[in-house]
């Protein structure tokens, strides 16, 4: 994008993606979408190089989702938060472990971080909410390659079309994607998650909360990934898991579309389509 460009314009109030970024049902959906950016080897080897995501999980994870929230629900503060992740980029380099190169902003890797929330996004829906119509599908499409140009993603590096995108897809996961060390660490059942707050109630709790958590976001992590994307990882995903992955969606089914707005919708989300007066 040169400098005196306009500002791409953020998805329209009242699309799919108003309907549906804002809404608590896409938190379950995040740690599978981190898992396979990650399984790139070249965003692998940023994230284990750069990122504080062992140190201070709560912070990034805050930050990270605040910044999505932003691309969609920001307005005018939408472009704004795409040219300071690009400043934040602009660092992060080194080595991956195949011994390449890799810069964040490197156009391929850069534009891989930005289509991964798609097809997780999609197959994590199939559980939670209806899946979308063929249509609904192509509109969704459409406004995530609207926050792609908002992260400064020229149109030339991403699929034009849901069509054009699952070719696209199966040819990094066939020839990208694998196994390591981040990949890991983000799917082990056990992790040394750190507690949220210093605070002395949160610290006498967190030896038994910490394993909970720790099991749940593993069981999401693995569980909301695209078959076709565990397989190219070589994670194991049993009958039994698949179950009960089944069993915690049809609750979730069928309890979040009943609260009302002010707990369906995380507060970023709910002012701004309480601003556009959306349903």
């Amino acid at each position: 994008m040169r400098e005196h460009d306009p500002d791409p314009p953020p998805p329209p109030p009242g699309g799919i993606l108003w309907d549906t970024a804002g809404d608590v049902r896409s938190l379950l959906a995040l740690p599978a979408a981190f898992v396979l950016q990650v399984a790139h080897p070249a965003v692998g080897a940023g994230v284990d190089d750069h990122s504080v995501f062992r140190t201070d999980p709560w912070g990034r994870g805050e930050r990270s989702l605040t910044s999505v929230l932003l691309w969609v629900y920001g307005g005018e503060a939408a472009a704004e938060e795409g040219r300071r992740l690009r400043r934040v980029h602009r660092t992060i380099r080194g080595t991956d472990p195949h011994g390449r190169r890799y810069h964040a902003l490197t156009p391929a890797y850069y534009a891989w971080v930005h289509a991964t929330g798609y097809p997780v996004a999609r197959y994590a829906r199939r559980y939670f909410a209806r899946p979308f119509t063929a249509e609904e599908d192509e509109r969704f499409y459409a406004e995530w390659l609207m926050v792609g140009r908002i992260l400064g993603i020229h149109d030339r590096d991403m699929p034009r079309t849901t069509a054009e995108f699952w070719p696209y897809y199966r040819t990094v996961l066939a020839q990208e994607i694998g196994r390591n060390a981040v990949v890991d660490e983000l799917t082990a059942r056990e992790r040394p998650i750190p507690p949220p707050s210093d605070r002395l109630a949160v610290r006498l709790v967190w030896p038994v909360v910490r394993p909970v958590l720790s099991r749940t976001l593993s069981f999401l992590s693995t569980g909301l990934l695209p078959p076709e994307a565990r397989a190219a990882l070589d994670l194991r995903w049993t009958p039994g898991q698949e179950r009960r992955l089944r069993l915690f969606a049809a609750v979730v089914r069928g309890v979040v579309p009943h609260l009302p707005e002010r707990l369906r919708y995380l507060p970023l989300a709910r002012r701004a389509r309480a601003g556009e007066r959306l349903p």
